[in-house]
């Protein structure tokens, strides 16, 4: 393989958000961690549903998919299964992941596929003039807001930790930094990463600016926070970590702590399929060979 630069992550279409937008740095952030981690671009594949944030395959020399409204996990998981060998990154906005997509939100922390979650998070649906999105608080008002928010909001952390995702992370677009180290962390994680990055949009939501983020934003690995779950931990020792991550998890207001808030060690649903595949991953779809099933097998084992 010849030796890449990171200008060969970097598409030659440029990016045509609005001016300060928080995507700059979370795609800067991506370019910089996939070169870093010396990801192979023709084994690396980039997913993306409706939006903003949709736009990022578009400006990244890797394989890119963009998918539809609320569906690029399972397109993505669909991927990682069919060549575990590829490096898959799914990536949405808010709205496009906990609002049409929260059933496959849900759907995809109990499958544990090896792969990474980015979640561009700007509290509004910025690609249709700044309509309130799921994480936006009950009773804020943006100024692309006639009436303040009827709905309450939704904590992605804590949704992720609830459907199972194996390791959380919490990110911020300006931070592009730290952000990569979060973005090369998630990709080295074995089993679903997730990531939220938190982002201002300058366009359509003047409540969480950059300037009211600067104060608030604290990293929780400088205090001491331990994410780490190793297997087998004890019950009394996993409900400590288990309260642990929900109190920062919660945290909002005047300090909002980013940084890695859970990683367990837990098999991931490729190593789970070697039970009903044994050839799995040597063998896989994406090669056009299939694996057999042994049917009777399963019809024994799933008999009532």
């Amino acid at each position: 393989m010849l030796e890449l630069k990171l200008a060969d992550y970097k598409a030659e279409k440029q990016p045509d958000w609005c001016p300060g937008c928080g995507d700059y740095g979370i795609l800067s952030a991506l370019q910089m961690a996939l070169f870093e981690l010396k990801r192979d671009p023709s084994q690396t594949v980039v997913f993306s549903g409706i939006g903003c944030s949709a736009k990022t395959p578009h400006y990244l020399n890797v394989y890119g998919i963009h998918t539809l409204h609320g569906r690029v996990l399972p397109v993505a998981q669909g991927a990682k299964l069919a060549n575990p060998h590829l490096t898959v990154v799914a990536v949405g906005g808010d709205g496009d992941g906990l609002g049409i997509g929260a059933g496959h939100f849900v759907a995809a922390g109990r499958r544990n596929v090896d792969m990474l979650y980015i979640l561009y998070d700007n509290e509004v649906y910025g690609l249709t003039k700044g309509q309130a999105g799921p994480t936006l608080g009950l009773g804020e008002k943006t100024k692309s807001l006639p009436k303040p928010n009827p709905q309450g909001r939704i904590n992605p952390l804590l949704l992720a930790f609830a459907s199972g995702y194996t390791w959380i992370a919490r990110g911020y677009a300006y931070d592009v930094k730290g952000l990569k180290e979060l973005i090369k962390e998630g990709l080295s994680h074995k089993g679903l990463a997730f990531l939220h990055v938190l982002q201002p949009c300058p366009t359509y939501n003047d409540l969480h600016t950059k300037e009211w983020f600067a104060p608030r934003l604290y990293k929780l690995q400088d205090e001491g926070y331990d994410p780490h779950v190793p297997e087998g931990l004890p019950p009394e020792e996993l409900d400590r970590k288990m309260a642990q991550f929900q109190e920062k998890a919660a945290e909002w207001g005047e300090r909002i702590p980013i940084g890695v808030f859970w990683k367990a060690e837990v098999p991931t649903f490729e190593e789970r399929l070697k039970a009903y595949l044994p050839r799995y991953p040597e063998v896989y779809p994406a090669l056009g060979q299939q694996e057999p099933l042994d049917l009777e097998g399963l019809l024994k084992e799933f008999a009532l």
